[in-house]
């Protein structure tokens, strides 16, 4: 697939220019609104994989997996359909928030992204990616490995901008996020079936923990150091899935979440070999399969009304293109789990965050 990069000027960047672009990233990250240890900086987040850490990179690409209409973004800033498959702010936007990094995290393919918001970090995710080289060519959006050119050429355009030395440190001292696996078990395993020909689950689920390591692996090797890789979801109870495999009463569907728990306990065992064995390395897993299936099970215990179907129509099968601007959505998004039939809501994510930076923060940092 031909990718047009956004280019920059490095003729922009005098040395008045550099300092005043240092002196606000300084001034923004000691205003971290969670307390960090002592003499830790973290100058950027970077983020790499799916649609839930995608603010809009798939909006200018040929693909039907795309968002930036109405009614996403209901609740984001303005109003605005960003890109971001949500009604309000991603996961990204709020942990780079709760870091005191910036207040939301732009896509790298922004066109109107500026050579300053490089070193605060960008996200290079794409909606319907996946471990599973098959999962984004389905869908006609970015792989990981283009994802990975990408970072390439966004390492040298920091470089460009603050020089050698600055840019090793932005990239080893930045939290580094990595969110795949769903669309690889529900859509190129479960819905296309497409390697249920040739895998059975144990067997695909070794296929994307290889190449979860692998990337993983890729992104230490360009100097990534921190580096937090998410588990798979409890993707049989996302609402689409309920609908499309879960039977007339619309449960969760087992296999799916039997494929997810086998790819995490898979995931797991080998990022912790690899932060064992990787010098100077916060290679972590981090689990949001029970954080979120506890929410979805007791979703009351919460503040939520429903959870077994999203707010925008129906609920039950709606996403992306699917839902639009001619699908009435309900009230008040901030009742619900889910915002679509595939991905929570804002007031989902903002729980799950404050759980990850609860439980791992000094394991990262």
């Amino acid at each position: 697939m031909a990718m047009k990069f956004p280019s920059y000027s490095s003729s922009s960047s005098t040395s008045l220019m550099l300092c005043f672009i240092l002196l606000l990233v300084l001034s923004y990250t000691t205003n971290a609104l969670v307390k960090l240890p002592p003499n830790v900086s973290v100058p950027a987040l970077i983020a790499f994989g799916d649609s839930i850490v995608d603010p809009g990179n798939n909006n200018n690409i040929k693909t039907l997996v795309k968002c930036n209409f109405s009614p996403y973004g209901k609740d984001f800033e303005g109003g605005i359909p960003s890109g971001r498959f949500c009604n309000g702010k991603i996961p990204t936007d709020l942990l780079a928030e709760e870091l005191g990094i910036k207040g939301l995290l732009p896509a790298y393919l922004d066109p109107n992204l500026k050579a300053s918001d490089l070193l605060t970090g960008v996200s290079f995710a794409s909606g319907a990616s996946g471990y599973d080289p098959l999962t984004p060519k389905i869908a006609s959006v970015i792989s990981l490995s283009d994802q990975v050119e990408m970072f390439k050429e966004y390492i040298g355009k920091l470089k460009e901008i603050v020089g050698e030395e600055r840019t090793k440190f932005i990239l080893s001292n930045s939290l580094t996020l990595v969110v795949a696996g769903s669309d690889d078990i529900a859509n190129t395993y479960f819905l296309a079936r497409v390697r249920q020909l040739q895998y059975d689950i144990p067997a695909y689920t070794d296929l994307m923990a290889k190449a979860a390591t692998d990337f993983v692996k890729e992104l230490y090797e360009l100097g990534a150091r921190r580096i937090g890789v998410l588990s798979a979801p409890p993707i049989g109870c996302v609402p689409s899935q309920r609908t499309l495999a879960g039977g007339i009463l619309r449960e969760c569907p087992e296999d799916h979440n039997v494929a997810a728990k086998l790819f995490n306990s898979k995931l797991s065992k080998q990022l912790d070999s690899l932060h064992q064995n990787y010098p100077n390395s916060r290679i972590i897993y981090i689990d949001v399969y029970n954080p979120l299936l506890d929410i979805i099970l007791n979703y009351q215990n919460y503040g939520f009304k429903v959870a077994d179907r999203g707010c925008c129509g129906t609920g039950k099968l709606e996403v992306s293109i699917l839902c639009n601007h001619l699908d009435a959505t309900c009230s008040d998004a901030s009742e619900y789990v889910f915002w679509d039939s595939y991905h929570p809501t804002q007031e989902v994510y903002a729980i799950l965050i404050r759980q990850v930076l609860q439980k791992y923060l000094n394991r990262l940092f």
